[in-house]
Formats: structure tokens, sequence, C-alpha cells
């Protein structure tokens, strides 16, 4: 049953947000998989929570500052593929896209387990 006054999870998870990235963009736990990251870091985008963005961008291909375009309405998110990216996997990979009022982001992002926590690395272009 969902929990009419929590909304649903931008994400696309078809969970409330207090189920699904809520925890993870407050801190209260840590992705356990890449695509969790994933949307979890979709979810930042949409609420320009630059904070989550920031700690879940590997340290090696962070930008200096990480910025978010508050001009930018997200309107949903599609997983087409996810390669390895486990609980048990050290990295993985997460093919989406995400649109936008105006046009859509098209990635494949490659992501890296670190000290046991999941990280953004980058887009495989």
């Amino acid at each position: 049953m969902t929990d009419l006054h929590c909304p649903m999870c931008p994400c696309g998870s078809l969970l409330p947000y207090d189920a699904c990235c809520g925890p993870l963009l407050s801190t209260d736990r840590l992705a356990t998989t890449a695509q969790e990251l994933m949307r979890s870091r979709y979810t930042a985008y949409f609420y320009g929570n630059r904070e989550h963005l920031w700690r879940t961008w590997h340290p090696k291909t962070r930008p200096n500052p990480v910025t978010v375009d508050p001009e930018t309405e997200w309107t949903g998110l599609t997983v087409h593929e996810t390669v390895d990216g486990g609980p048990d996997d050290e990295t993985g990979v997460v093919e989406f896209t995400a649109t936008h009022k105006g046009g859509l982001v098209h990635e494949r992002s490659t992501f890296a387990r670190r000290a046991g926590r999941w990280f953004y690395l980058s887009d495989e272009g």
C-alpha cells in the first residue's frame, strides 16, 4: 500500500520517495547497487540537491563546483540496461535516458565502488 502522505519517488521506481531515494539523499543509508545510486543521482538533479551529487561523484572525476541548472525541469527516467553494479561488484554500468522539458539526456554511466561505497565515475560516451 502506498503512503498517501509521501510522494512517489521521481526516479520512476514506483516506490514512495521515503522508501526509495529519500534515505540516500538524506544520508540515512548508502546505495547498495550502481543502479540505485544512479536513480538517487537523478532524484538529486530533480530536486536540485548538489550536496548528494558531490558526495556520490568519484573524487577523480568530480567537477569543482558541482552545479545544477535550476531552470531544468526533469520529467522522467528510463533505465535501459544495467551491467554488473550489484552488491558484490566493484564496478557497474547503467544506461539510461533522463527527460526534461525541452530535451533529454541519454547516458551510459560507469560506477565504481570505493571503500564499500558506490560512486559515479563517468559517462562512457
